[in-house]
């Protein structure tokens, strides 16, 4: 068999780089929307516009002779307007014990489960109304949005022609029955539909915009083009245009006219909006037009040279360019004229760890920590470089402080134990799985590993429960569905489930070589010998 002990350390190795990866974004986002930027495709048609959960008209209480229904009514009708969707529902429901034949408050109850993705509820509730004589055009549209987002077009489509036959003269009505035929990808019917509810509002630029959005979804970009631009003539403010026009060319490699969509709604509509900007500049680094978006960038950092999205950005720029020491230089550089920025230095030691120069990574973090002692990211980024570089016992002491700053983020946990776990320190690295547990407890990954923990300790039964907790916090865990099953195996109980929990595994990441080599260490335990040759064979190719 393939020597066992991988599962731990190959995951952890992984797991590390992705968490700092991670990390990395979440530090730029921090600063600011640096790795935020518009779409670069068109975006996908709404079902339908979405079923308001709070009313928009006043209605009567329902008729009931048991005073408890009006009253319970009323909690729920002033819990919608406070947005209070949960507490709405609850008092609708007891309303509706004692008034069941309240069409009215199922049909909130049908908007709100919705809402509260509550999709059997609202859908059940929603066929014991829908068919009522009488709810109004609103309410139609409302059920009908529903039953569209509920992928039941044919009753969404009902309604929505309910709703237009009672008030012709919105063309809300209009707009969601031809976004719902769209989604159907009929996509004339659509047009129609929505050319309907423009006749009756001439100057919607909406109902363009909409027409425009199903050129998208039929691929007729061209026509698309025409109804954004028609939009934009419309209402010259309207964003939405703006970016899904510019979103087209861009599906077309057109990025030279799609910067230039952007360039005038910054130019007409916003000139100040930082995330157009971004994209702009996104779109130039992408073309590989680095001068043009350092242009920009210098531009931005002269209206305001406090911008530090923009300084980072520009840092980024070089990055592309791989030019590691200018990125790293324009960085020093910033740090040199506002010493105390500490995300930038953190960010910089990022770079340093890129370019492997981890001597100067460990000092731009420690200088981190010398100017704020109590800066989580420091503590925490310190200690994860210093696990990856096996120098457990320093990542320990930072490790423990990022714990303590932040007890709420489970990678300080999870590292922090693994150091320990490296050091062969058993019993402190499952007390840092367990603070972490305590103040994580739906975090699978911290369950798992004090399940391994728990192996290392000859605590085969907590082994068990935690893996089964990993597995019930999330059910695809692959890498616990593989322990537990290789568990099993390896101490020949509960076979089949040993089977069935490696297959799971395998399912999951079929060139893992390790999980098919559990699977058929399974196998071989079950007496399956034929299976497990084959299992083994491929195992050994895979690792």
């Amino acid at each position: 068999m393939i020597v066992r002990g991988w599962c731990l350390a190959e995951r952890h190795r992984k797991g590390v780089g992705e968490s700092h990866l991670v990390r990395l974004a979440s530090v730029l986002m921090t600063v600011g929307g640096l790795i935020t930027a518009c779409q670069s495709a068109p975006p996908v048609l709404p079902v339908a516009p979405p079923p308001p959960a709070v009313p928009t008209a006043s209605r009567p209480i329902p008729s009931s002779t048991d005073s408890r229904a009006s009253y319970h009514f009323m909690l729920g009708y002033q819990a919608e307007l406070e947005q209070n969707t949960e507490q709405a529902i609850k008092e609708y429901q007891l309303a509706l014990q004692t008034d069941p034949t309240s069409h009215y408050i199922k049909a909130r109850l049908a908007v709100l489960s919705f809402a509260a993705g509550d999709v059997p509820a609202a859908v059940r509730f929603a066929d014991e109304v829908a068919n009522v004589p009488g709810l109004d055009a609103q309410m139609l549209g409302q059920i009908g949005g529903m039953y569209a987002a509920a992928g039941k077009p044919d009753k969404a489509l009902r309604l929505f022609n309910q709703a237009i036959e009672q008030e012709p003269q919105r063309s809300e009505h209009f707009f969601a029955k031809g976004l719902l035929q769209a989604n159907q990808k009929q996509y004339a019917e659509a047009e129609e539909t929505i050319r309907s509810g423009i006749k009756v509002s001439p100057d919607s630029a909406v109902g363009y915009y909409y027409l425009g959005r199903i050129g998208v979804e039929a691929r007729d970009f061209d026509k698309a083009m025409l109804e954004f631009e028609q939009a934009v003539t419309l209402n010259p403010a309207f964003e939405p245009a703006y970016v899904a026009l510019g979103s087209v060319y861009e599906a077309k490699q057109e990025r030279e006219k799609a910067i230039g969509v952007y360039r005038r709604y910054l130019q007409n509509v916003n000139p100040k909006n930082r995330e157009i900007r971004h994209h702009v500049i996104r779109l130039q680094v992408s073309a590989k037009q680095y001068d043009d978006a350092l242009r920009e960038l210098e531009d931005m950092l002269a209206e305001d040279p406090a911008d530090l999205d923009a300084q980072l950005r520009m840092g980024l720029v070089y990055g592309e360019k791989k030019n590691y020491p200018k990125a790293i230089q324009h960085l020093n550089q910033i740090l040199t004229a506002r010493p105390n920025e500490l995300k930038v230095r953190d960010y910089l030691g990022y770079l340093y760890e890129e370019t492997k120069d981890y001597v100067k990574a460990v000092e731009a973090y420690r200088q981190n920590l010398v100017i704020e002692p109590s800066y989580f990211e420091g503590h925490l980024h310190l200690g994860v470089l210093q696990y990856r570089l096996k120098q457990y016992a320093d990542a320990i002491l930072h490790l423990k402080e990022a714990s303590r700053l932040n007890p709420k983020q489970p990678e300080a946990h999870i590292v922090l134990g693994l150091s320990h776990f490296q050091a062969e320190q058993y019993e402190p690295s499952l007390q840092a799985f367990l603070e972490g547990i305590r103040h994580n407890p739906d975090n699978a990954d911290l369950h798992f590993n004090a399940g391994t923990v728990y192996d290392k300790l000859n605590r085969f039964d907590d082994v068990v429960k935690s893996m089964e907790t990993t597995l019930s916090l999330d059910p695809h865990h692959a890498d616990a569905l593989n322990y537990l099953g290789y568990s099993y195996a390896e101490r020949g109980v509960k076979i089949e489930e040993a089977i069935t929990l490696t297959k799971q595994a395998v399912a999951l990441r079929p060139t893992n070589g390790y999980y098919v080599d559990s699977l058929a260490w399974a196998f071989f335990k079950k007496g399956l010998l034929a299976e497990a040759l084959a299992e083994m064979k491929r195992a050994v190719v895979l690792v």
